[in-house]
């Protein structure tokens, strides 16, 4: 994936001066992030690492192909954090991993103080990695499933 943690390139930036830039960013290019898309090439990254194709995870995530293809690639966009959530969950993502696919996205990462956040943190802890399953959760705790691709928020 990256060559260097966030940490590691936070903690060089914080030893870098301006007249150092330019040597810095070619120094650590291999460990930045696409600018044009950087959630598409996250998601590729890590659907690569799981070894999981783009098509299996959307098959898991009921989300229709052709739709969830834009999706990773940036080419359409959806307010529906829930669609996002599904594709993590189906692809069997970690929840720093989930979060960090909000957060490139540009939705707000899970929130421990939310109910709703919380039981969707203790499903990506627990190692649930199936929506159906994961709703099944939420439902028995009252809070409301995943809305399927489509719905409205």
């Amino acid at each position: 994936m990256y060559r260097d943690s966030t940490t590691d390139l936070e903690t060089a930036l914080g030893k870098t001066r301006p007249d150092e830039m330019e040597t810095w960013l070619k120094a650590h290019q291999q460990s930045l992030a696409d600018e044009a898309h950087p959630f598409a090439a996250y998601m590729r990254e890590l659907f690569k690492q799981k070894t999981v194709t783009q098509q299996e995870v959307f098959l898991k995530a009921d989300i229709p192909e052709r739709y969830g293809y834009r999706l990773i690639a940036q080419a359409k966009k959806t307010a529906q954090r829930d669609i996002v959530l599904r594709i993590c969950f189906a692809a069997g993502f970690t929840l720093k991993e989930a979060q960090r696919a909000l957060k490139l996205y540009g939705m707000s990462e899970l929130y421990a103080r939310i109910p709703r956040d919380a039981a969707l943190i203790v499903a990506f802890n627990n190692g649930v990695h199936e929506v159906e399953e994961v709703n099944e959760m939420l439902v028995s705790n009252g809070l409301d499933p995943l809305k399927p691709c489509g719905s409205r928020e």
